[in-house]
């Protein structure tokens, strides 16, 4: 029987940060990245601060991994028309961040950018992106590689391995049916659940330390106040929509008129009756007079 558990967008801020409970992050990114994660420590920067204008509806954490690696996780429940922009922004100020002054270029930390979006993001049917930087030939269509002595300085065998690495998981666009571990990861990102029947790592630490019922009672209030944000949040986006919507309507109404008394006026009506047909102020009616005389 699973229970409704903590978000985990909350969570990521306020309990995964314990190094307790590395082992939930751990588990996600062990999934996600096909690999054993082992996070080292949580980097507090200026990159992973959030406002009061901004602290319900985006968690920014940089960890780094046994190897070094940076990883940005990001979560964003309401829609940014340019978070492809933020993402790129994100990975770019993580890497000049940590390059310390007099570093050679060669010790650039490789960071992986991990994105939890809530809405729909760009076309594409899957719910998992994940995207690399490659060097493509323009006329031998062949891949750019790494040479030997690039291969042993570095201790890299792509490319790739050297650049940042994307990851875009679309939350509400998948089906609910995990047919894998991974997809039971995602299955928890979207409804707060873990099923009895999971195995993926870190999930049955989820189901602990995320449990409501074990906040504390300050943790309890801040965390009902976030999901009441995100209500607010929804709300004030379903009322601009709709707003717009009714304007869109109307201004196809008053355009309709508009072509009614334009038709009204060519077969010879008076103003006075065009008027009383199309609910028109007389202003516009004379001004579309003049304008078809």
């Amino acid at each position: 029987m699973s229970k409704k558990l903590i978000r985990f967008d909350w969570a990521i801020k306020r309990l995964l940060r314990n190094k307790a409970n590395f082992v939930v992050l751990e588990g996600f990114l062990s999934e996600l990245l096909f690999d054993n994660i082992k996070i080292e420590q949580i980097i507090e920067s200026e990159s992973n601060q959030y406002y009061a204008d901004e602290k319900y509806n985006r968690v920014d954490i940089l960890t780094q991994n046994s190897k070094k690696e940076l990883i940005i996780i990001e979560i964003q429940s309401t829609y940014e028309i340019d978070y492809f922009h933020r993402m790129a922004y994100g990975v770019s100020k993580s890497i000049s961040e940590n390059l310390k002054l007099g570093q050679r270029f060669s010790e650039i930390k490789k960071v992986i950018s991990i994105n939890i979006v809530y809405f729909d993001l760009g076309q594409g049917e899957d719910y998992i992106y994940k995207g690399v930087t490659d060097f493509k030939g323009l006329h031998q269509n062949d891949l750019l590689g790494l040479s030997e002595k690039h291969k042993q300085s570095f201790l890299k065998e792509n490319i790739s391995d050297i650049f940042p690495e994307y990851y875009l998981l679309k939350v509400n666009q998948f089906n609910d049916i995990a047919k894998d571990t991974l997809d039971e990861w995602i299955y928890f990102l979207k409804n707060s659940e873990v099923k009895d029947s999971f195995k993926a790592k870190g999930l049955k630490e989820a189901n602990e330390v995320l449990d409501i019922m074990r906040l504390q009672v300050e943790d309890r209030y801040g965390y009902n106040r976030y999901l009441d944000s995100l209500h607010l949040k929804a709300s004030e986006l379903f009322s601009l929509q709709t707003e717009e919507e009714f304007r869109i309507r109307e201004e196809g109404k008053i355009e309709e008129k508009i072509n009614i008394a334009k038709n009204l006026i060519k077969k010879g009506f008076d103003n006075q009756t065009i008027m009383e047909i199309t609910n028109l102020e007389i202003q516009i009616i004379e001004n579309l007079r003049s304008q078809l005389e």
